[in-house]
């Protein structure tokens, strides 16, 4: 069996099976910035399935997300209607997808490949996003992960597009019950006024 396989099972139960170096390691994450370039990921077996290689052209960065409900924006002129009064944003995408764009637009030169979760406390989410100089000659010239140089997956994260994003759009689903979802929620809705 390789090693990522343990790494793995160490990963399933976080706080019990790491003990106290699970508490170590969330005192620093509260003591670091909220975008923060790490220089390899911690867990390699999530990385490494998403598709990071320890090369040239990939990026690790940790970013921290704070839980909670988000509150909408105070507009002066909207009318004294009830329904205008409420304060909670409604914000269809989860918070991994925010975490992604938030990375993203810290380091506007690369592209997302993928994301995963890391740990949480009462009040922030950790996740590790994996990007990727697009135009890097060794990413470029590396098969599996050229397809992110091609110009279609520029600003892929801003539109939904990585895993996180499909996620959030509801596109884990096909056939039954998922008939609403394609190409998307707004194109289906428009079509069909």
């Amino acid at each position: 069996m390789g090693y990522l396989k343990y790494i793995r099972d160490l990963w399933k139960q976080p706080k019990k099976n790491l003990g106290e170096l699970w508490k170590e390691h969330l005192i620093e994450f509260r003591q670091e910035p909220a975008t923060l370039r790490v220089p390899k990921p911690i867990r390699i077996d999530r990385a490494r399935s998403i598709g990071y290689k320890a090369k040239k052209g990939f990026v690790v960065v940790r970013q921290r997300v704070t839980r909670g409900g988000k509150q909408r924006e105070f507009l002066n002129r909207r009318g004294r209607r009830s329904k205008h009064y409420r304060h909670k944003k409604v914000n269809d995408k989860n918070y991994q997808q925010i975490a992604e764009e938030r990375a993203n637009k810290a380091f506007p030169n690369l592209e997302v490949l993928g994301s995963y979760y890391l740990a949480e406390d009462g009040q922030n989410y950790w996740y590790e996003i994996i990007l990727v100089d697009s135009q890097a000659p060794e990413i470029k010239a590396d098969k599996s992960v050229s397809w992110i140089s091609s110009n279609k997956h520029r600003g892929r994260v801003f539109r939904g597009l990585t895993s996180a994003g499909r996620k959030s759009r509801g596109l884990r689903n096909k056939g039954k019950g998922a008939e609403k979802l394609r190409p998307s929620r707004k194109a289906y809705f428009n079509h069909s006024k």
